[in-house]
């Protein structure tokens, strides 16, 4: 695993310049997407050992509906309550990101309503820059999908036509955007 940089760097989760969007099949036939306003984290960027770590606001998320949104922070699905955070850490990292445009997997724990899973993501490196504050900034994008029964996620209702209201797989995307820490 080669990174971007020489010696180990830290960088911090811009979460006004970054994106966690997923998209899920409703009644069969239509995609559905939604996204989660608040995030943060920490991107280890080390040639020895890159490491990830990121935590998602449930409560921040917007589906542009409010009345679809209290009911994905209810106990049927997130139960924000209990549950405030999506938690990704990850374990490993195959490929390199010397270049931007660079593909690699991030392999990692994914935590959603207290279930761990391992997921790998697919990251494209978009690259490094500096930014009109003196400051440096990185960008990563990166995608996955899981199956929401897999994380306790399964409330669901049976369609009068067949087939059920709301899609098992969800396709997430991420947008990353972080800052020298």
């Amino acid at each position: 695993m080669t990174s971007t940089a020489a010696v180990p760097t830290t960088w911090n989760i811009d979460s006004t310049h970054s994106l966690v969007e997923f998209s899920v099949k409703h009644m069969m036939i239509t995609t559905v997407k939604g996204r989660f306003g608040a995030m943060s984290g920490v991107l280890s960027l080390d040639p020895a050992g890159p490491a990830v770590e990121a935590s998602v606001d449930v409560a921040s998320i917007d589906t542009r509906t409010e009345q679809r949104d209290q009911h994905l922070r209810s106990p049927d699905f997130f139960d924000v309550a209990n549950h405030p955070a999506i938690l990704f850490k990850s374990r490993r990292l195959d490929g390199r990101f010397a270049r931007p445009g660079d593909a690699f997997r991030v392999i990692g724990d994914l935590t959603i309503k207290g279930t761990t899973r391992e997921v790998v993501l697919d990251v494209v490196y978009e690259g490094q820059g500096g930014d009109p504050w003196g400051g440096t900034r990185v960008s990563f994008s990166a995608s996955t999908k899981i199956d929401r029964h897999d994380f306790g996620l399964g409330w669901n209702q049976a369609l009068e036509t067949g087939g059920v209201l709301v899609g098992a797989e969800v396709k997430i995307s991420l947008e990353i955007q972080a800052t020298r820490g």
